[in-house]
């Protein structure tokens, strides 16, 4: 009994050592043991982070012990037992409350660990002999510590949901990607892999499931006693595709004026302007579906300062020496939040629709793309996707998307035009920059829409860059300033894009993918 005990808990008990480890070697040595309290402020930046990455992976070793233990708790406490289940004599209605009430945490938290103690404990046959555990990937993973129960719950949810109609061998190859892919993915980005991991497991349920959203779509507008509009609603993808593109152009041609960054066709960009808000309102990294800085142009060179100050433009209110002042370039700062551009942004297009002569120059090139394989271009059947969007859609819907005004499908493939100019020209045309969303599928950092991202030389066009495909990467303002500041490399080839993190983050310096790549799910071949 003691052996298997420790050796349960002997994995335990080395994360606990690497965090005192870590946490003694971010002090630079300079103290003793004995005496370390609340020495946080004294860590250098890279042990901060070592003793941050070392955490997580305690956090996740003891994560995976109390799946264990709930799925014990709950076996145990089983329905069937009435009064002489676990939770039960230990004045408890159900396993989940029981385990909720010793974590302090919510009912849900503890469903979520009964589900994945479940989903990966050992399973006994009626002969009596001992079976591999339901998932059996995900199962290994959380043992190593390498996958949270949150990201381990989510993975095993989809599986389960789709295992009456997918093929097995396929469901079996699916949950060893999306442990593979799960790795340094937050909860948010994985749910994007899983949506379309979904859609590549269960064509024929996609469908269907898209009409089940167009059904539900609604838009509910009303007067309040105070005077104001208020707008309530759900949109399909197809329905709300068009609306959140053309609202994203507006917001980012606004920030991009602000910035004094006026080029007419959008594609590249010169100068060190910026902005910032002057009453604590979202700004990009606040929100991950909302328009902000990162939606601005930027030079090749990142900016200056310590952050962003703002410039003239539409809305912008007079200087001040406040927030542009402490972003370290002088100018003056924008009133309006994230949200309410995006409703200023809704009203402008209201007016277009109304007849309005002065419709903004964006909407003139905003387009909604869709992306469809030729097979089920051809075929009618299978799955696309728009860009911005996250949700999949079938290929019926697709085809008939692609029949509206500025809806450009793009047919994978085929071969590619050659899109390569060289030093002949310094920005990047549009069919470049159509292939370089292919390629990145956003801000090949953080995955923000295409529309909130510019293209970037790898190698500054002032240092003999080319206006090339391999030169050319999709970045936000944010992750293109981080990149340059922080002395990130990035490395683009046959298997697509990869960023190179510094020395003083990861010592190792292990490539961790970017592009298209990190968000889409790919199954193996």
């Amino acid at each position: 009994m003691v052996e298997v005990t420790v050796t349960h808990l002997a994995p335990l008990v080395e994360a606990v050592q690497s965090v005192d480890a870590g946490w003694l070697s971010a002090l630079g040595g300079g103290f003793p043991s004995a005496v370390v309290d609340d020495d946080v402020e004294a860590m250098t930046d890279a042990g901060l982070l070592a003793v941050n990455e070392a955490l997580a992976g305690l956090g996740r070793r003891v994560q995976a012990l109390q799946a264990r233990i709930a799925h014990g708790i709950s076996r145990r406490s089983a329905r069937e037992l009435g009064s002489d289940g676990l939770a039960r004599k230990a004045g408890f209605r159900s396993a989940e409350k029981l385990i909720a009430a010793t974590t302090g945490g919510h009912v849900g938290d503890a469903k979520k660990l009964v589900q994945v103690g479940d989903a990966t404990a050992g399973r006994m046959t009626f002969s009596g002999e001992r079976a591999p555990a339901r998932h059996p990937h995900v199962a290994a993973a959380i043992e190593a510590g390498v996958l949270s129960v949150a990201c381990a719950g989510a993975i095993t949810t989809l599986l389960d949901r789709v295992a009456c109609r997918a093929d097995r061998a396929l469901l079996a190859q699916a949950e060893q990607t999306l442990v593979e892919q799960a790795a340094g993915l937050s909860l948010s980005e994985l749910q994007v892999v899983l949506r379309r991991a979904e859609a590549w497991l269960d064509p024929d349920g996609l469908e269907p499931k898209i009409e089940n959203l167009r059904d539900a779509r609604f838009l509910r507008i009303w007067e309040d006693q105070h005077g104001m509009i208020n707008l309530d609603g759900r949109l399909d993808p197809a329905t709300g595709a068009p609306i959140k593109a053309a609202i994203d152009a507006l917001v980012t041609a606004q920030i991009r004026a602000m910035r004094g960054h006026n080029h007419p066709d959008g594609d590249g960009t010169d100068g060190d302007g910026g902005w910032t808000w002057s009453d604590g309102g979202k700004t990009a990294t606040d929100t991950d579906d909302s328009p902000a800085a990162d939606g601005a142009n930027a030079d090749d060179s990142p900016d200056t300062g310590a952050g962003h100050a703002g410039a003239t433009g539409p809305g912008a209110s007079d200087t001040g020496a406040g927030d542009a002042g402490a972003a370290g370039v002088g100018g003056p700062v924008e009133r309006r939040t994230i949200m309410q551009l995006q409703a200023d942004a809704l009203s402008t297009l209201a007016k277009i629709g109304l007849g309005s002569e002065n419709a903004p120059a964006p909407l003139a090139t905003t387009t909604v793309v869709v992306r469809i394989p030729l097979e089920a271009l051809t075929t009618g059947t299978g799955v696309a996707t728009i860009d911005g969007l996250t949700q999949p859609i079938d290929a019926g819907t697709a085809r008939r998307m692609a029949a509206d005004a500025e809806i450009i499908p793009i047919v994978l493939g085929s071969k590619s035009e050659v899109l390569d100019y060289g030093r002949s020209r310094r920005l990047f045309s549009k069919a470049q920059r159509l292939a370089l969303v292919e390629r990145d599928g956003g801000c090949a950092n953080c995955a923000a829409p295409p529309g909130m991202c510019e293209v970037h030389h790898l190698t500054w066009w002032s240092h003999g860059g080319r206006t090339d495909l391999d030169d050319g990467i999709l970045l936000c303002t944010s992750c293109h300033h981080m990149v340059h500041t922080e002395g990130w490399d990035i490395r683009i080839d046959d298997t697509g894009v990869w960023f190179i993190p510094p020395a003083h983050i990861d010592p190792t310096r292990t490539p961790r993918p970017g592009g298209r790549r990190r968000h889409d799910y790919q199954p193996a071949a």
